[in-house]
């Protein structure tokens, strides 16, 4: 998302910063129409995405490309919201021919409209899943009531929930344990809390820096490795403007956090 929305590199940056993630072994790709800048160019981090995967030497086959829809911004720096199901169909149809695929590998519904019942949105994204145009179902920013009925609307088909979590943003937790009891993927959002803000980590949490230097990484791989402690079912979406960004952000698995540092850290 770095890469088409406030601070965004040239272009040639943009492409070998995707690479460098995809040689690191990095399989899930989120992205979304929304993450643009300008109101004609929607659906530009999609664009840069297939440009990647096109480029890229290795199996572009074996990586998952999950974007959403629903969420729009008018070119002005606003969000609004549009969850009208024949809206959200044509923007799936627009998200499949930018990304140059049959079927859109992971589809999910950015984020509740309050002027659509809930219920309508998520059945649009059942019928897509039904059509064939998407291989799974996702959806974004909800809460555990909206997380269960959507479950109920695409069948028991519901594989992700994306929701914001970070060191600083830890409301979603209830979200997080329904989503490890019902077998579903909970995808932190902003895990290193945001554009701008993955290299303040050090100095606002001071004790994922202190155990960064312990282990001899960075404060960021901490973060990340907390988090695929809580559950199996986490799988965070740090976003990268850097090849260095994102490489660095790939080696958290391969760290161990302690019981007694993953109890200091929450």
């Amino acid at each position: 998302m770095p890469m088409s929305i406030e601070g965004r590199p040239d272009h040639a940056r943009s492409i070998s910063t995707i690479i460098a993630a995809l040689d690191a072994g990095v399989t899930l790709i989120d992205t979304a129409d929304a993450y643009h800048l300008h109101a004609d160019e929607v659906g530009h981090n999609e664009t840069l995405i297939a440009q990647a995967l096109a480029a890229w030497n290795g199996d572009a086959s074996a990586v998952l490309v999950a974007t959403k829809g629903g969420h729009l911004r008018p070119g002005d720096g606003s969000w609004t919201l549009n969850g009208d199901p024949a809206y959200l169909k044509q923007a799936a149809e627009a998200s499949l021919k930018r990304l140059g695929v049959d079927a859109i590998g992971l589809y999910q519904f950015h984020r509740p409209d309050p002027k659509v019942p809930y219920a309508d949105s998520v059945g649009a994204i059942r019928d897509l899943l039904d059509e064939g145009k998407i291989r799974m179902a996702g959806i974004s920013n909800a809460d555990p009531g909206q997380i269960r009925q959507a479950q109920e609307i695409l069948g028991g088909r519901l594989v992700s929930v994306q929701n914001q979590f970070s060191p600083a943003f830890r409301s979603s937790e209830p979200e997080l344990r329904l989503c490890n009891e019902l077998g579903i993927a909970f995808l932190p959002w902003s895990p290193l809390g945001g554009i701008g803000k993955a290299g303040e980590l050090g100095s606002r949490f001071a004790r994922f820096a202190e155990i960064g230097r312990d282990h001899g990484v960075s404060p960021q791989q901490v973060v990340l490795a907390w988090m695929l402690a809580k559950s199996e079912q986490v799988i965070p979406i740090p976003g990268a403007s850097r090849p260095e960004s994102i490489t660095d952000s790939a080696k958290a698995p391969e760290l161990a956090l302690s019981e007694a540092e993953l109890r200091d850290l929450g």
